[in-house]
Order: C-alpha cells, then structure tokens, then sequence
C-alpha cells in the first residue's frame, strides 16, 4: 500500500509542483508523512494501519518528484549532478539508519509501533527547516515572480556569472510561455522531442527497477537464506552491511557522476550489474545441481557442504551492489531533473516517477513467485538478461547531459528530434 500510495503521489506531485511550486510541495509531502507516521503508530486495527501506510506512500511520492527537481534548479550546472545524487545518499543512507533504528526498538515494548511511529521525525524536522530555504528560482522566474528569482540567483551565482544565468532563464521562460502555459500529461506526447526525451527518463527510471535493486533491497535477508546461511542474525547482519555498501556506493556515484558524465556512469554500471548477477545465477544453479549434490557427499566429513556457494553468492550480492548503487542508483533521478523543458518539467518528472514506483511494485510483487516457478537461479538470469537490454537502451537513447545548462539540453532534444549535424554529434557524446 505504501508503493501504491507512492504511485498516486508521484502521479499527482508534478502537477503539485508545476502549480504551487516545489517548496511547497515539498512541505505537503513532509505533512503527509509525518500525519501517516503517526496513524500507523497509533492504529488500532490492521485496516488504519494500511489507510496510515498509504498515507506515507503518498508523501513519499510527491518528494520523490520534487527533492531532485527543486535541487537541480537551484545548482549550478557543473556540479548538478552530484547534488541530485546526495538526494540518493540521503535516501540509501536513510535505508541504512532504518535498520539500526529497528534493531534498537526491538529491546523496546510495543516494538512495531515506535518503528513506524519514529518515522515522523525526519519529515518534522524537514518541514521547519524548508520554511527557511526559498522557492526555486526557475520557478519563480516562470511564474512571473522576477526580483524574488533574482535574489535567490544571486546567492547561488557570483556576480561575474549572475547576468548570465538570469539572460537564460529568461530565454527558457519566454519559450515557456509562448508553448504552453499549462502543461497537460498529453502535452508530453504531442511534440517529437518531448517523446524522445520521456522516453529517456522513463526509461531509465523502468531499467532502475528491473535491473533488481528494490530486489535485493527488500529481499536481501531472504535471499542470504536462500544461499544456505539459516541463522536470522546473521542473515540480517549481511543485510546490514549490503545497505551499508549501498549508501558508500552511492557516494562514489557522487564523486562520479560530473567527472565521468551520466552516460558512461550508467553504462559502466550495467557492465558490473550483468557480471554479478550472473554470478549469483551461477552459484543458486550450481547450489541445486547434481553437481553440488555430488560434491556435498564429498565435502559432508568436512561440514562445508554448500557453504562455499553460499559465499559465492553473498559475494555476488556485494558486487551487485558495489557496481549498481555509483551508476543505476544516482543517474536516473539526475537525468530525470535535468532533461525537460520548463514548463514540462513537473509534469515529466511526475510521469517517471510513477513509472519508477509502478515498475517497483511489479518487481517487488512478483520476485518471489517467478523464484517459486523458475528458480532463484533462473530468476537472477532473467534479471541479468533485462540488464543487457538496458545497455542497448542507455547506449541508443540516452544523451550526455554532463555539465550542460537547462537550455542547452533543450536544444539537444530538438536537434536529435528534427536531425542536422549537432544531433549527430549528440549521440556520440
């Protein structure tokens, strides 16, 4: 339910942000959450606590929108980047406390209720220190909002740069207005360029999913057991420590992202995610195999049998993490912030989004059935083989945005949508 809610969240949130703005859509989003937090806590029965969970959902949907596009409009070009990828730090991060968090409420009575209840904090501290921060300057200059914009320029850019920033702004706004003051989720289809550059994003954010990270996320505990490690603690000590190398990996991706540019991060990425989940297909399949029986009868005086996989696959587990959270992980929200026109801007980050969230849901829905059908194995293959395909995906449909301003993708977009020499020259970068 909390998907699901997440999926009207971020359905709804670009329309939140194109209308009111991304502070307070941002504020929304943390009143949501902080009301739902406090109903779980609070429920009585199993019905408000799902009613409580739907409600986290969908301020987790709106922020999942706005937090990269209200970063990405107040940041300078060069380091754009690696600043929407400190939204995925906080987020993986944020994965990592939870479950230290956890383990230290279940000392505590009424053990589930303080989980979920404690949640509300972050969203409580966030809203009062939003009130202090400004609207995004892009924004505003659309809205017609122009001294409020330019103050808030001016305390991002140096003077030298400030005259310039403000004569592109008002280049992009005057393209704005003049194609569409109120953008419609139809809109996005209507015009060549819109649909390539959506299909970029959208893609991207589907890939980031069925490429398996939510997967290994929500099953990793699950997943160690089923490599042959029955203990609980020590199944969710190692689940620890993936989450734990999934926030390092995405500061990496930090570090990365606006040195090696997007589009190479991302293809590098996938490079290690089809190498390590091919691993873990290869050690579930020999796991199983009458090879593996054989060799257990060989190893059963020892007492090794099957562990050796089960580190194998444990170590498949890291890799993957190690390889996806630098490039899959950030790049998907950070292209997503950067390749839309103004107007279209909350609208497209909107439709990603729940495109990310609806392929969440299908993922996390389904994993353990096809594992019942096919085998861990086989599933992990068939994860590997969605991998490839999002290789080719990235390679052909993907531009380099590094270092680029809002206005010079736009044109990027128009030149592969309507072809010369530039588009060329676009897709080799």
């Amino acid at each position: 339910m909390a998907i699901a809610g997440a999926i009207i969240g971020a359905a709804g949130g670009g329309w939140v942000n194109d209308a009111y703005g991304r502070k307070k859509a941002t504020l929304l989003a943390d009143i949501i959450f902080a009301i739902g937090s406090v109903v779980m806590c609070a429920a009585p029965d199993p019905y408000v606590l799902i009613f409580g969970r739907l409600l986290v959902g969908l301020g987790i949907g709106i922020a999942s929108v706005t937090a990269p596009v209200y970063i990405a409009e107040a940041s300078p070009s060069e380091i754009r980047g690696g600043l929407v990828g400190i939204n995925v730090l906080m987020i993986t991060g944020g994965q990592f406390l939870s479950y230290l968090v956890n383990l230290a409420f279940t000392e505590v009575p009424g053990t589930w209720r303080w989980m979920l209840g404690v949640a509300a904090l972050p969203a409580i501290i966030q809203f009062f220190l939003m009130l202090f921060l400004p609207e995004s300057p892009r924004w505003l200059y659309l809205k017609n909002e122009k001294p409020q914009a330019v103050a808030v320029l001016a305390k991002i850019y140096g003077s030298d740069r400030l005259e310039e920033e403000i004569d592109l702004l008002a280049v992009a706004s005057e393209e704005a207005f003049h194609s569409k003051n109120n953008v419609r989720y139809l809109d996005v289809f209507k015009s060549k360029e819109m649909r390539l550059a959506f299909l970029a994003g959208a893609g991207l954010q589907a890939f980031q999913q069925f490429t398996g990270i939510n997967t290994v996320m929500y099953y990793s505990p699950t997943i160690v057991q089923m490599a042959g490690f029955t203990s609980n603690q020590l199944a969710l000590l190692l689940s620890l420590i993936i989450a734990g190398m999934n926030a390092a990996g995405t500061i990496v991706g930090i570090f990365l992202i606006d040195r090696c540019g997007r589009r190479r991060l991302t293809l590098g990425s996938l490079c290690g995610v089809i190498i390590s989940l091919l691993i873990l297909s290869g050690a579930f399949f020999l796991q199983s195999s009458e090879l593996n029986s054989s060799l257990c009868e060989v190893q059963t005086l020892h007492g090794t049998c099957g562990k050796s996989l089960g580190w194998i696959a444990v170590l498949g587990l890291a890799l993957y993490i190690a390889f996806f959270s630098p490039g899959m992980g950030p790049v998907p929200w950070a292209v997503n912030s950067e390749i839309y026109p103004e107007a279209y801007r909350g609208v497209c980050g909107g439709m990603s989004a729940t495109v990310n969230w609806v392929s969440n849901l299908i993922v996390s829905q389904t994993f353990l059935s096809v594992v019942t059908i096919v085998g861990t194995g086989g599933t992990f293959l068939i994860i590997a083989g969605v991998a490839m395909v999002a290789f080719i995906f990235v390679a052909l449909f993907v531009p380099e945005t590094k270092g680029l301003s809002f206005e010079e993708v736009e044109r990027l977009w128009k030149e592969r949508a309507w072809g010369g020499e530039d588009a060329r020259r676009g897709l080799l970068i």
